[in-house]
């Protein structure tokens, strides 16, 4: 299965190094802000494509900037994939793509205004590439989510820009593309017409900071208050984000005791808000003691309007009902990480905040919050 695969491929990677890794010290920089979004002739409104890749997609990056800006009502947003058809999530779950790239590039042959790039693990994929860079030709504006940075870099979008990724892809992305100037402690960075964030989580915060750039500041407001958001700011302590020894020792534990491992069902249902879903999907798939899958009868459309692709028709004999959490839909990352450490431990929650790059009182390595 290829999400173990690569699982076991991150987890050989820890083991192989067992100092404290942390990204190099860079300098502080002020503020930035996408600029204000100007509507090109012939639209009434923007067009945002949110690329995936179909083989491996990072949940997070990809559904929650489409949730989150379908739910703002200020642009046309599709879900584009290099072929039509089904994305596969990392690390759960699966949804259709409403286009594929040559479709979206026959229904808009100008190319889209903005451009959501989620990380994937084929970042180097030619023909996403190709497509990467006709869209930046076109004028549209990139926004790397994560390492979806990597795929611009690729496809040699970064030179002589400014950027960042997650912590700890840092030594990778410095030794491929050392023409960018890679900067730490910033939540997201905008460079024109290309914007950059950190990791998985903070996909919400740049978000709307795209939604404040083509709405204004009082949608934003309005959405991070439906969203549970206080602040979308580009502030953020990298620093805070360090494997130690510790962490090696739990995820190497919750790999290897298989036989604690569990299958958690969560039921969905048409209308099922996807931002709650991805993230507490995604944060229960990486405590490597859990697979999570979603069950429903049939395919069915999401809240926004994503169709989501069910693993299993009902839930089998041996499997964990995972219930999502009521209350706004950014809440359900921190009550996943409540969920986890009571059912795993707080160095287990740790783990997952690691990985998430999400700021909490679980990176605090030795006592609970």
């Amino acid at each position: 299965m290829p999400t173990r695969l690569l699982l076991l491929s991150l987890c050989l990677c820890l083991a192989l190094d067992t100092a404290p890794v942390r990204a190099a010290t860079a300098p502080q920089i002020t503020d930035e802000t996408i600029a204000p979004h100007v509507l090109r002739p012939g639209r009434t409104r923007p067009v945002i494509a949110v690329l995936g890749e179909n083989r491996m997609t990072e949940l997070i990056d990809f559904v929650v900037p489409y949730g989150i800006l379908k739910r703002a009502d200020i642009a046309d947003v599709l879900a584009v994939a290099p072929e039509p058809g089904a994305i596969k999530m990392l690390p759960a779950l699966s949804f259709a793509a409403d286009l594929s790239t040559a479709e979206f590039d026959a229904r808009y042959p100008h190319g889209a205004d903005y451009l959501i790039v989620a990380a994937t693990h084929h970042a180097d994929d030619p023909r996403l590439l190709a497509w990467l860079r006709t869209q930046a030709e076109q004028g549209a504006t990139l926004l790397g989510i994560c390492d979806g940075v990597l795929s611009l870099g690729h496809a040699g979008l970064l030179h002589g820009r400014r950027a960042t990724g997650h912590w700890y892809s840092a030594r990778q992305r410095r030794a491929k593309f050392p023409q960018t100037q890679w900067l730490e402690q910033r939540r997201y960075v905008v460079d024109g017409t290309i914007v950059s964030s950190s990791g998985v989580s903070a996909a919400m915060p740049v978000s709307l900071a795209l939604v404040e750039a083509i709405a204004g500041r009082e949608r934003a407001q309005q959405l991070a208050d439906e969203l549970g958001l206080a602040d979308w700011s580009t502030r953020h302590d990298s620093h805070a984000f360090t494997l130690q020894r510790a962490d090696y020792l739990t995820l190497a534990a919750n790999w290897l005791t298989f036989w604690t491992h569990e299958t958690l069902a969560i039921p969905v249902q048409t209308g099922i808000d996807e931002i709650a879903l991805a993230l507490s999907a995604d944060a229960h798939a990486r405590t490597y003691r859990s697979q999570v899958l979603s069950i429903a009868a049939a395919p069915l459309l999401t809240r926004s309007g994503l169709r989501l692709i069910p693993d299993r028709p009902s839930k089998a004999p041996g499997m964990h009902a995972l219930d999502l959490p009521s209350g706004p839909a950014s809440h359900a990352l921190q009550q996943a990480l409540a969920n986890i450490a009571s059912r795993h431990g707080h160095s287990t929650a740790r783990l997952v905040a690691l990985q998430l790059e999400y700021p909490s009182p679980y990176l605090a390595p030795d006592s609970p919050p």
